[in-house]
């Protein structure tokens, strides 16, 4: 096994290892894909300023994310199918940010249920990610079950309320399991590892839907449910409704705007994520570092905000503190390392994210992470 030092050398990993359906869901946006491009290309034109002679003794990239400490301001993003990256991938990543402590935040449509999670961490406090559906009992019974499995946080996704067309997933007939056609089976048999897995776990479905939604027993009425299910009329009104129930710390996810940033302090929410799903949804929106300045500048004493989008290194994350992000996600770049090599992959992306911060914190001249603002970074080259 070659040493690996980046996040792209994950990523090519991931490319061999993953069937095609699958690595394509991870690493593909809406449309054109160029918000997705955005995200990632618009870190680069950031410029960080070196500084010299600067004692580099004694630092610590520790933070505090909504009240909760952290290893470095990063949590493990929600995703979709994990668990199709690699066998149990819920599971594996949850335990790896358990060991590095940071935040791993579950997703509605994950493979392994809250259950499968909180057992398999022995307990450990994890976030949730909730998508609002229809069937409001349903809702009530997801937060329930979030709170008895010890959930610190309850992340409410606001920019799904239709699904963004993501060509290749209309292409590759995504579904979980994948269906037995040719091409599905002539690709899986190039990923025996990936294979081996699947078959040594029952997880294969939809573990926090299927069994526990009347009439969804199997993938063909899962289908039928979820094309029904994700509701058009999600608004500020439900977002208060949620926030009784569950009466815990409240995170809400997909803010770009200024004037939804507002309405988001109104909302009484401990935190907010800018952040354009990753590029998935409306293609052709501002990148989520470009739309960060802004929205920190209107609402940032009022509320804590951070950041989800296009993070493949330390140094974007350092970039996104530096434009006053509380803390950050990575979704794709753990992906990578979950489906190169499951849990000690996660452990590595971590590893990477966090030594290419520490250093890069160290050359601008900063020792811990709450003294880093925009002084690090070159005027003229950042976002205002």
């Amino acid at each position: 096994m070659p040493v690996i030092t980046t996040i792209e050398e994950l990523r090519l990993l991931a490319k061999k290892r993953v069937p095609r359906m699958f690595y394509d869901y991870a690493d593909s946006g809406s449309w054109t894909e160029s918000t997705y491009r955005a995200n990632e290309s618009d870190f680069q034109k950031i410029k960080l300023r070196q500084r010299v002679a600067v004692n580099m003794e004694g630092r610590s990239t520790a933070t505090t994310m909504i009240g909760q400490k952290v290893a470095m301001p990063v949590a493990i993003a929600p995703t979709g199918l994990t668990g199709m990256q690699h066998a149990d991938g819920e599971i594996l990543a949850a335990r790896a940010a358990k060991k590095f402590g940071v935040p791993f935040t579950l997703s509605t449509m994950s493979i392994c249920s809250i259950e499968d999670v909180s057992k398999g961490t022995d307990g450990h406090p994890f976030w949730f990610q909730l998508y609002v559906m229809r069937d409001r009992d349903f809702i009530e019974r997801l937060i329930e079950r979030a709170r008895a499995a010890n959930c610190s946080a309850l992340v409410i996704t606001l920019d799904l309320q239709i699904l963004g067309q993501r060509h290749k997933d209309l292409k590759n007939g995504l579904s979980a399991p994948p269906k037995l056609t040719i091409p599905n089976i002539l690709n899986i048999a190039t990923k025996p590892r990936w294979a081996l897995g699947m078959l040594g776990t029952s997880r294969r479905e939809f573990g926090n839907i299927v069994g526990h939604v009347k009439g969804v027993e199997n993938m063909g009425s899962l289908s039928a449910w979820t094309a029904q299910q994700f509701d058009p009329r999600l608004n500020w009104g439900d977002v208060e409704w949620i926030k009784k129930r569950w009466g815990g710390k409240i995170i809400l996810k997909g803010i770009q705007d200024v004037e939804d940033a507002r309405l988001a302090v109104e909302s009484g929410a401990d935190a907010m994520i800018v952040s354009n799903h990753g590029g998935r949804q409306l293609d052709g929106a501002q990148s989520s570092i470009e739309a960060l300045p802004a929205i920190v500048d209107a609402v940032g004493k009022q509320i804590e905000v951070h950041m989800d989008g296009g993070i493949r290194s330390g140094q974007d994350v350092l970039k996104a503190r530096a434009l006053g992000a509380q803390g950050t996600y990575i979704g794709r770049a753990f992906l990578y390392g979950l489906g190169a090599m499951g849990q000690p992959g996660v452990e590595k992306a971590l590893q990477i994210i966090h030594n290419e911060l520490d250093l890069t914190m160290a050359f601008c001249g900063r020792t811990q992470m709450d003294t880093v603002d925009k002084s690090i970074l070159l005027p003229g080259t950042f976002p205002q």
